[in-house]
């Protein structure tokens, strides 16, 4: 216990792996959902999603800003209502997950998780790279090379190990405060791009069709929220019972919703005027390339430090994620583990992909449709009262009381597998419209061309599992792990 307390230092490495905190060990508050999802969310990634939505889907700005609001503020509200469960059985997602699809059943949805951390952590790693090539040709004069793009990834790798290595208490105490750091010169750098807006381009631009905004808004959330769906409670595991869950779910959408708000409605006005962000396979130099040749040092530092402060929050969920499906080392090391998968999949997409882009939303679309069926049954699950047994959640053998069926819940496991069908029925994934990596038979559809294969996943999950799953009777050996009074509140706020 006393290596566990020494390990919620910041500064220190935190010993605890995906076992449940229990009570004596929780601190904190409701605000620090927001700087985590604040600090996941101030990178210029989202400058380009919301140049897609005015040079592919045809909205005009304020259509834009209308889909970014909900697209972003809803699906993290989303996140944490997911969250609470974090909060109640004190381990992150998967583990907790454990408990919904049985233990052997858990495996499917674990790795599809595992899989998305992966390659979030990829993309952003490769755009720090590219900020880190571009701020050393700006103050050197150094050329791109095979070495130093070898270099660059490294040195971004080294920095998010570091931060994600250490753990949870130096991650939350970075969270805060530099984000405020970055967030601030971020703000420079948006005033100056805001100047080169084509405001004549902007203002007359014609609205688009109203299926074009449900497809954004599914598009958005599919790229934001969505894909840390399953990564919230891994944050909220540590907080104690008695934080509110309104609280923490409000904390949580707007701690994401303000910055994405801001980038995703400036990557619309920019593209207004010029396509070219939205085609960009170096997202970094073209951003560079609309700012004043001064600002171009200050941009790309603010650019490299919002990054690495979204990866060290997905390269820790990935270690947690990882030691969940059964690889038993310690977490520090699962974190080594995945930093070295970061940087091979930094190599392929720097030096051996001729796209950027189009593989990270062929990636973004494939991936979101397994995650959302997720999100669907654990919704229905967490809203009838969940309360989860400590125990039962680390012992992975025949006599867990999470074993069910030869390690399989069947509700559950056939829910999701129904529910990926379905969504992956109206489901396209393509890299241009000659290389279409998947396409389900009703992907041309109106669902599935304005991209809601992943909204079916879940409406199919939660329903299917409701159905499938219907709740009994409490049992008398259901662990009393929720303080009084819990159990009811927390329906009331999930459901809310």
């Amino acid at each position: 216990m006393n290596d566990s307390k020494a390990s919620a230092q910041v500064g220190t490495v935190e010993t605890r792996g995906i076992e449940p905190v229990p009570d004596n060990e929780r601190h904190g508050h409701a605000g620090q959902m927001f700087w985590t999802w604040f600090a996941a969310n101030i990178s210029l990634l989202g400058l380009p999603l919301g140049a897609t939505l005015v040079a592919f889907r045809g909205l005009n700005i304020w259509q834009a800003m209308l889909v970014a609001l909900i697209g972003s503020f809803g699906s993290f509200a989303l996140v944490g209502v997911l969250s609470l469960a974090g909060k109640r059985g004190g381990a992150p997602a998967l583990t907790l997950s454990r408990a919904v699809f049985g233990q052997r059943g858990n495996t499917g949805p674990t790795l599809i998780s595992w899989l998305s951390r992966v390659g979030w952590e990829t993309i952003t790693t490769t755009t720090a790279a590219f900020a880190l090539l571009a701020l050393l040709k700006q103050v050197f004069g150094v050329e791109r090379n095979d070495v130093l793009v070898v270099v660059c990834l490294l040195v971004f790798i080294a920095c998010t190990l570091l931060i994600s290595g250490l753990g949870h208490a130096t991650i939350m105490w970075i969270n805060k405060w530099a984000t405020v750091a970055f967030g601030l010169l971020n703000l420079v750098v948006i005033g100056f791009l805001v100047d080169s807006v084509d405001w004549d381009k902007v203002t007359s631009a014609p609205a688009g069709p109203l299926s074009a905004v449900i497809g954004g808004i599914g598009f958005i959330a599919a790229g934001t929220g969505i894909g840390w769906a399953n990564a919230g409670a891994d944050y909220a595991r540590y907080l104690p019972r008695s934080v509110p869950g309104s609280r923490l779910v409000t904390a949580s959408a707007f701690g994401a919703g303000i910055p994405l708000l801001v980038l995703v409605s400036l990557g619309s006005l920019l593209s207004a005027g010029d396509s070219t962000l939205a085609t960009a396979s170096d997202p970094v130099a073209a951003i560079n390339g609309m700012l004043p040749s001064w600002m171009a040092i200050p941009y790309l530092i603010a650019a490299f430090g919002g990054l690495l402060m979204s990866n060290h929050l997905s390269t820790y969920s990935a270690g947690l994620t990882m030691i969940t499906l059964g690889v038993r080392v310690p977490r520090p090391l699962a974190v080594g583990i995945d930093v070295l998968l970061m940087f091979l999949g930094g190599i392929y997409f720097m030096l051996i992909a001729g796209d950027f882009y189009g593989p990270f939303s062929t990636f973004l679309t494939l991936l979101a449709v397994p995650i959302s069926a997720w999100v669907g049954i654990v919704l229905v699950d967490s809203g009838r009262g969940r309360r989860y047994d400590p125990e039962a959640l680390m012992d992975r053998g025949r006599g867990s009381r999470y074993w069910y069926t030869a390690g399989f819940r069947l509700p559950a496991v056939a829910a999701w597998v129904l529910a990926i069908v379905v969504g992956l029925l109206f489901t396209e994934a393509s890299t241009s419209a000659d290389d279409v990596w998947f396409a389900g038979p009703f992907a041309h559809t109106w669902l599935g061309t304005n991209g809601l294969g992943w909204a079916l996943a879940i409406a199919t999950g939660a329903l299917a599992y409701a159905l499938g799953a219907p709740k009994g009777p409490r049992t008398p050996e259901d662990p009393a792990d929720d303080e009084p009074g819990e159990r009811t509140a927390s329906r009331h706020e999930v459901l809310r």
